[in-house]
Order: structure tokens, then C-alpha cells, then sequence
């Protein structure tokens, strides 16, 4: 069973979980959530991200590329048997743990495809049933056809 880590700016992270544990509340993923406050440090990030950390494969699941979180999430993972995925969101988590048994590099196809694969444009913006705004000098442009 491969564990699962999120971590991002706070209070996404924890955020994230509870949308988790609300939609899957019976899911056997070993979910943890590691919330960087806005004066923490990379340090400080890996140090809460290392606890979070077992023996068991883990795939993180960061916020943002290039950010203190993802960062941390770069310097503890071994590529082996942790894992880092960028860009978290609600349809990568729920992918995630829906297919929590499968293996590690296997989840992390899920989490992208999870991610990629929610994000969708799902309505336009209505056309206004307007005429075009009166103009002020209305009569001093003239029309020829």
C-alpha cells in the first residue's frame, strides 16, 4: 500500500484531506496532510514533511512547482520510493485514492491523469442580449451606405 503526503501552503493541505475523507471516507490510503505556514522555512518544511515520511512508498502531492512545499517535498523524496507530484488539486487526490494499492509508479500515472483530466472548461459566459451603448454625439456621425 503506498502512503500519500500532501503537502502546500496552509491550510491547502489540510483542506485537501478533509475533501478526501469526505468523499472517501472508507479509502485504506494512508493520508497525511503537512500544511507550510507562511513563516516557515525550507528547513523547517522538510524537517515536518520527513515525520510524515515511513518505510512504506509514499507519493507526495505538492501545490505549486517552484514553491517552498514543492521544494521541501524535491529534497526528501528519494525517487525510489518517494515520489513527488506538482499541482495538486481535488480531482488528483480523488484519483489517488481510488487507486491507493496500485504501485507507486503506477500511482503516480494516476495522480497526473487525475489532475489533467479534471480541469475542464464546463460553461461560456452567457451573450449579453444588448444593443451597442448610444454614442454622445450620436448625431454628428453619419452612416452612408
Amino acid at each position: 500500500m503506498t502512503r500519500v503526503v500532501l503537502v502546500a501552503h496552509a491550510p491547502l493541505a489540510s483542506a485537501l484531506a478533509a475533501v478526501a475523507s469526505h468523499a472517501f471516507p472508507d479509502c485504506s490510503v494512508a493520508l497525511s496532510a503537512v500544511d507550510v505556514g507562511p513563516d516557515d522555512d525550507l528547513t523547517t518544511a522538510m524537517a515536518r514533511l520527513r515525520e510524515a515520511l515511513s518505510d512504506e512508498d509514499t507519493l507526495i502531492l505538492s501545490d505549486a512547482f517552484g514553491a517552498t512545499p514543492c521544494n521541501a517535498a524535491v529534497r526528501v523524496a528519494d525517487g525510489v520510493r518517494v515520489r513527488v507530484v506538482a499541482g495538486v488539486n481535488v480531482p488528483m487526490v480523488w484519483r489517488v485514492l481510488c487507486y491507493g494499492a496500485e504501485p507507486l509508479d503506477r500511482l503516480v500515472s494516476r495522480a497526473v491523469d487525475g489532475a489533467t483530466q479534471g480541469v475542464m472548461q464546463v460553461a461560456a459566459a452567457r451573450p449579453q442580449n444588448q444593443g451597442p451603448a448610444a454614442l454622445q454625439h450620436e448625431h454628428l456621425h453619419h452612416h452612408h451606405q
